[in-house]
């Protein structure tokens, strides 16, 4: 195999076999806030695929960051477990990594023990609640809460983190003039709303640099006017290059405003309510009636992000980008790498078949099976994420419901 992806790559202390990398999308798989025998067994299926590092999703950093019930949390009594998943995955000559954050107003008090927190008080439609704006001693908690995430996942056996940055959790939350209203020293000037980030990345480094690679995942737009664009977000890249970084990765979107920027594709509204506890049942109605209104279809494409991804390429021309978004086959990569990146996440194609590096591997024109129905978010909002393939408990209607949007979109992409 001659192609760059399957070539070694070195960032800091990291070393993977190949620039391919399981993305930090959301599993579902931890019940009571801990590592479960499904998240053991999926991210070693993935390992065992031929992946170069699979990234274990979205790890809150205190629990006041828990935005799901099935969400992990990091504390050390969850290190144990954590440590027998990395050396299962470096068993299998993959890489481990996981993602820290904090979800900020995406939470409710059920979840995450208190009054959700944010940038700014406030509404969030999305959990729905009240939001309290963080004050100072709140901000240096949180801060400090980053870098105690960071020694658990280093003596978990981690061998790189992904800060999250983007998608509108809180970091993104400080960042966007759309959800930073506040008068502060945090609000206002890109200057001001930019603080949140540089503390806890000083924070992050001071823990981390050269005993984890550290990653940030950043968005190149917020994906919504009154959100921020690329032009201000290739600032904050600088940013992050500049307190230390080893690379950065490219996403976009908001989840409580523009969530389908994010995915691409439709909006799982069936799925969602489907699987949706009854004792919610006001929320299932609101979701069945407002679900597409409120996150409206945008639809999916191969390689979604790669224009605005290049106008950061080009801005930084020394600082190592991973690409996500739309990655369906080896040409696909092979695209990207061409295009000046250094490694390349994915999601979708590793939850529809684990063995997709391996089949990239003896066949670049291997292209995955994912019909990118969105079937899995649906289901992840309530249980564990899973390729409507693998579903023993789907049922008919859904089935159906899953062909016709994957007609649709194959429709559309015609």
């Amino acid at each position: 195999m001659t192609s760059q992806l399957f070539t070694p790559f070195k960032l800091g202390p990291l070393e993977v076999r190949n620039r391919t990398v399981r993305s930090a999308a959301f599993e579902g798989m931890c019940e009571h806030n801990s590592p479960s025998p499904s998240l053991f067994d999926y991210h070693t299926a993935v390992a065992r695929g031929g992946v170069g590092m699979t990234t274990v999703a979205y790890a809150a950093v205190c629990r006041s960051g828990l935005s799901f019930e099935r969400q992990l949390w990091m504390r050390e009594e969850i290190v144990p477990e954590l440590k027998k998943l990395t050396d299962a995955i470096h068993a299998e000559g993959a890489k481990a990594s996981i993602q820290l954050g904090h979800c900020g107003n995406m939470s409710h008090r059920k979840i995450c023990g208190c009054t959700p927190k944010g940038a700014s008080s406030g509404f969030n439609l999305y959990s729905p609640t009240f939001v309290h704006g963080m004050d100072i001693k709140e901000i240096d908690e949180v801060v400090s809460a980053y870098g105690h995430a960071v020694e658990l996942a280093i003596s978990a056996g981690f061998d790189a983190v992904e800060i999250h940055a983007g998608h509108g959790y809180l970091i993104s939350q400080f960042l966007s003039p759309y959800t930073n209203h506040r008068h502060d020293e945090y609000g206002g000037s890109l200057e001001n709303r930019i603080r949140f980030m540089q503390k806890v990345m000083r924070e992050v480094v001071r823990v981390g640099k050269g005993k984890v690679a550290i990653f940030v995942k950043m968005n190149t737009r917020d994906g919504f006017r009154g959100g921020q664009e690329v032009p201000e977000l290739i600032e904050v890249a600088k940013e992050l290059q500049r307190l230390g970084a080893d690379a950065l990765v490219l996403s976009g979107g908001f989840v409580s405003r523009a969530p389908q920027y994010v995915m691409r594709g439709e909006f799982p509204v069936r799925a969602i309510v489907h699987y949706m506890p009854w004792k919610q049942w006001w929320l299932k109605a609101g979701v069945l009636l407002g679900g597409k209104i409120v996150a409206p279809t945008v639809p999916f494409r191969k390689l979604y992000f790669l224009e605005d991804a290049l106008k950061f390429r080009k801005a930084l021309p020394d600082m190592p980008l991973v690409y996500v978004g739309g990655v369906t086959s080896g040409e696909d990569c092979e695209k990207v790498l061409d295009s000046g990146f250094q490694m390349i996440q994915m999601a979708r194609a590793l939850l529809e078949d684990t063995d997709f590096v391996n089949k990239m591997y003896a066949d670049m024109h291997h292209c995955s099976g994912c019909g990118h129905t969105n079937f899995c978010i649906g289901r992840m909002y309530s249980l564990e994420m899973a390729c409507h393939k693998h579903c023993q408990d789907i049922t008919p209607a859904l089935e159906r419901e899953v062909q016709r949007i994957r007609r649709r979109n194959e429709k559309r992409n015609k």
